[in-house]
């Protein structure tokens, strides 16, 4: 089996892991290139553009963390998978929050982690096909309320002043405004956003649904815009002034 042509980034301090996990992608076929730090790996993710990072969290001096702020602060938006040994469900949250697309505790098993990474580099390859014109206008930009968000460039203000969203949660917005009124269920929104389904649980989507009413909604305890259709999902309505 060959998954040529995708060019994916490790980088991980621990060498006997850097080693198993480059030969094992490299027997899937992924061109692969290593490094044993977070310095190391942001230059070469600036470099080379690689079509995924695989990045670990607990490293010396520069942290995967650090690592993954200052990729998206540069705005690439390549698919970046964390791993760690922590297993609390708040470190799994600070680096999806920060703009991670999977997280994944060790040990893991590698068919699980060449799934993922599957399935992250079939949602990027989607993403970067082009659509009709009259598509991409539609997903380009939103306005509801006092919320204007530009998905294009990944901004968005409210009342005219600028509003910080996760990468995250501009495309859970996306997803959920790209069908007004039409509910999603959390598997399908797993499935669309995070790219495959059922990571890490359904409550991943409750507490991104919550902190971006935070974020959005005039009233966030009585949302107007990102409504809970009960035994279902969530859908999102325009509302008054949409």
């Amino acid at each position: 089996m060959s998954d040529g042509g995708f060019k994916i980034l490790l980088v991980e301090d621990e060498e006997v892991v850097r080693s198993g996990l480059r030969d094992n992608l490299e027997c899937e076929g992924y061109e692969v290139l290593a490094c044993s730090d977070g310095l190391q790996g942001l230059d070469r993710a600036r470099e080379e553009r690689p079509d995924l990072i695989i990045l670990d969290v607990m490293m010396p001096g520069m942290d995967g963390l650090e690592v993954c702020r200052q990729l998206r602060a540069d705005g690439m938006h390549i698919p970046i998978i964390m791993l760690t040994a922590k297993c609390a469900e708040v470190d799994k949250v600070v680096g999806l929050e920060i703009g991670a697309d999977d997280y994944l505790t060790k040990p893991f098993g590698m068919r699980e982690l060449f799934a993922r990474v599957k399935a992250l580099l079939r949602r990027s390859s989607r993403k970067s096909e082009q659509p009709s014109e009259t598509e991409e206008e539609a997903l380009s930009r939103l306005s509801f309320s006092d919320v204007i968000v530009d998905f294009e460039s990944y901004r968005a203000q409210r009342a005219g002043s600028d509003i910080v969203l996760s990468a995250k949660e501009f495309e859970l917005l996306r997803c959920l405004s790209s069908k007004p009124d039409i509910p999603f269920t959390r598997d399908q929104l797993l499935d669309h956003v995070w790219g495959y389904n059922n990571y890490p649980t359904t409550r991943t989507v409750d507490n991104f649904i919550a902190r971006l009413r935070q974020k959005v909604e005039p009233i966030p305890d009585t949302p107007r815009h990102i409504l809970t259709v009960h035994g279902v999902g969530y859908k999102f309505v325009h509302g008054e002034g949409g």
